[in-house]
């Protein structure tokens, strides 16, 4: 992907050398680049605004094979829903800070950026994975819209690339496809070579050292958790393989609390719950874990002003969608 900038005619030589990197690093197949100096890059090109839309750009020109294991994890599967539970799973061994969720719970089946620093990535990960299941299902697949919390460039192109309606400054980033869809086959599958790259793929996951931020970790947590209505300490300190004692001295010592976490996670879920307009205020009360609605109601009025009624009435009326 770091090779496609210079496709797209950007200076690769001063761009790697702000981030103190080589091109040697791109041209050796063998070489691992950390996430964080592949961000600078690409932040510091998206800075130039060179390219529209370069996260978009990106996703077109990167071809198969450019992650080989993940990608063809993916157009050896069976189907559109196996590769995309391929791809949730697995996409740690590209970006471990980037995470990807299939809430297969709803029709359309929703396909959901998690805890991307930025709006460039979540647009590459949203394009790059739509762009590629399209392909792979022979262009059968159409979504049936993809999101974003924030307006990209030029949304008409996203639109005519990705070939869906585009909703902007949305409760959530990713995109979305009926639930028929997720069984259209895909060109290339072949089960035993899906099959033997799951176990490498599994073998390697579980030698990647952890990214060592409790943060993150009792995040990932959480929003697992949310869904069960049980996000005690508890729980989640018995899910990370500790103690409550010990997770919130670890929290503490990285500045923040148990308390302030589930908060927060609690807060990013009414969002996604709240643009759901089957589930009513009751039912998103529950799905938070609160134990009555005056509490929930009384967390909704500090986190944004407002009551969950009034905040979901302004969603429906003021989101925008360009097609």
């Amino acid at each position: 992907m770091l090779r496609v900038l210079a496709q797209l005619g950007y200076d690769l030589d001063a761009l790697l050398a702000g981030a103190g990197l080589q091109r040697e690093d791109v041209e050796n197949p063998d070489t691992v680049i950390a996430p964080s100096a592949c961000a600078a890059v690409f932040a510091a090109a998206h800075q130039q605004r060179r390219v529209p839309n370069l996260p978009l750009q990106l996703a077109v020109h990167t071809p198969v094979g450019a992650t080989p294991l993940l990608d063809y994890l993916i157009v050896s599967s069976d189907s559109v829903g196996q590769g995309l539970e391929r791809l949730a799973r697995y996409l740690g061994l590209v970006n471990p800070g980037i995470g990807l969720v299939v809430h297969q719970d709803s029709d359309p089946v929703r396909v959901i950026v998690e805890r991307a620093p930025g709006a460039f990535e979540s647009e590459l990960t949203v394009a790059l994975s739509l762009l590629r299941f399209r392909r792979e299902a022979d262009e059968q697949l159409r979504a049936e819209h993809a999101c974003f919390t924030h307006q990209p460039d030029d949304v008409a192109e996203y639109a005519e690339v990705l070939g869906c309606p585009i909703r902007v400054r949305a409760s959530w980033s990713g995109w979305a496809l009926s639930r028929a869809r997720m069984s259209l086959p895909l060109r290339r599958r072949d089960p035993a070579l899906g099959r033997w790259l799951e176990r490498q793929a599994s073998e390697i996951l579980a030698r990647m050292p952890a990214t060592g931020d409790v943060r993150d970790e009792v995040r990932s947590a959480l929003s697992s958790q949310m869904t069960a209505g049980d996000i005690g300490i508890d729980v989640v300190a018995r899910r990370l393989a500790t103690t409550p004692r010990t997770l919130q001295r670890r929290l503490s010592r990285a500045g923040t609390s148990f308390a302030a976490l589930c908060d927060d996670a609690r807060k990013q879920a009414a969002h996604t719950y709240l643009a759901d307009p089957t589930l009513s205020i009751a039912e998103v009360t529950y799905l938070l874990g609160y134990s009555e609605p005056t509490a929930f109601h009384r967390a909704f009025r500090r986190w944004h002003g407002t009551t969950p009624h009034a905040f979901r009435a302004r969603m429906g009326s003021a989101s925008p969608r360009a097609e």
